[in-house]
């Protein structure tokens, strides 16, 4: 049985990167610093990349932006299947009126 994921607050990894960014001033090492988190080196470094220096208020609005995604897509995947139910049934009705 594998391992359940953890996942990690934008505030949480917010709080990370500004304590890694301090420590890393004076010369701590990341692995140090993710270490005293609970968490990988690795992820540090991706949070750090993707996050950067953003804004609470930026990060919110980013995953705002991509949770819309998310919804039109399904949206977009839903439209496209009733597209093509109603293409097949004009079909049917079209054969059988012949």
């Amino acid at each position: 049985m594998g391992r359940k994921r953890r996942a990690f607050s934008t505030e949480f990894k917010l709080e990370a990167i500004r304590r890694a960014g301090e420590r890393r001033e004076r010369g701590t090492a990341l692995t140090v610093i993710a270490r005293e988190l609970g968490i990988t080196a690795d992820l540090l470094r991706r949070w750090t990349r993707e996050l950067g220096d953003a804004s609470p208020q930026a990060v919110a609005s980013r995953q705002d932006l991509e949770a819309e995604n998310r919804r039109l897509r399904r949206e977009n995947e839903v439209l496209r299947q009733e597209r093509d139910f109603a293409k097949k049934a004009a079909a049917y009705f079209a054969k059988e009126h012949r």
